[in-house]
């Protein structure tokens, strides 16, 4: 098994930091191989030589972004607090402090729709989504008196969760706060 060099880290971390900000600034259709590199400070070769593809490193920087995230969501959902303090953080962080995330994910959407490979990687990521949102809505789906089934009810978080993203980044806000308001009140009752 090929051991990394720290110089072949530097470089992997280099390129996935710059997909990132290039999935956020200028979005998939605007990321040439050139492009990735010279805003990683790398040579161009280096994309395909350690991920294959350019669509491979894109989906790695997506799957990296999603393990920070999780870590995140674990330790928030863990934390000895009211469930109705566990939603308004996520929510928060839904609204104002993921957006990058929300889009890098979104772009790779629309990539992976006719990729079944890309495709199965990010429902891999999308599961990894559905596994917090199950563990962490159990005990209030039994509590709170849900009688939709617990699968049933993290498609919908999941569902509500990608429509305030896509409205948002298309600029749409009207209705959300209200929404968000009347959900943690009946979150609070």
């Amino acid at each position: 098994m090929e051991t990394k060099t720290s110089a072949r880290s530097a470089a992997e971390e280099a390129l996935l930091d710059a997909a990132e900000r290039l999935l956020v600034d200028i979005g998939y259709a605007g990321i040439t191989t050139r492009r990735l590199a010279e805003e990683a400070g790398v040579n161009h070769g280096l994309v395909h030589y350690y991920f294959g593809s350019i669509e491979n490193l894109l989906v790695r920087a997506l799957e990296r972004f999603t393990e920070r995230l999780i870590a995140r969501q674990r330790e928030l959902y863990a934390a000895d607090l009211p469930f109705v303090e566990k939603w308004r953080t996520a929510m928060h962080y839904l609204v104002s402090e993921d957006v990058t995330y929300e889009k890098i994910w979104l772009e790779l959407q629309a990539l992976a729709w006719n990729n079944d490979d890309l495709r199965a990687r990010l429902a891999l990521v999308n599961a990894e989504w559905r596994a917090v949102l199950t563990e962490a809505f159990e005990e209030p789906h039994r509590e709170l008196g849900i009688e939709l089934p617990l699968d049933a009810l993290v498609s919908l978080v999941i569902t509500f969760n990608v429509g305030m993203i896509v409205e948002r980044l298309g600029g749409i806000e009207t209705g959300h706060g209200e929404l968000l308001e009347w959900i943690d009140r009946w979150l609070s009752s």
